[in-house]
């Protein structure tokens, strides 16, 4: 198995989760453990094997895209947080300052 040593703080942040230590613990050997499924994918020779996204065709599965009615607008009003002018309110999120 591998002697990659990981750093299971710097995972956690990068997860924005925290752990126990305990947690620390056990994760720690589940990482290991994945890290020697990797040692075992890396061995497999796939030098003669063509690159794909995916292992079988992906087709487009998409219904139809046909003009229907829409709700009502009192429908959207009562179901909206905020509605003004005919629009559905809702908070910013852009920055003006970026």
């Amino acid at each position: 198995m591998s002697d990659l040593k990981i750093d299971l703080d710097h995972v956690a942040a990068l997860a924005r989760i925290e752990l126990s230590a305990e947690e620390k613990v056990k994760f720690s050997g589940d990482f290991q453990t994945i890290l020697g499924f990797f040692e075992k994918l890396g061995a497999v020779d796939v030098s003669r094997l063509e690159p794909c996204a995916h292992a079988f065709p992906v087709y487009n599965v998409l219904r139809e895209d046909v003009p229907a009615e829409t709700l009502p607008i009192e429908a959207l009003e009562k179901n909206a947080p905020a509605f003004r002018d005919g629009q559905i309110v809702v908070p910013r999120i852009v920055d003006d300052n970026a």
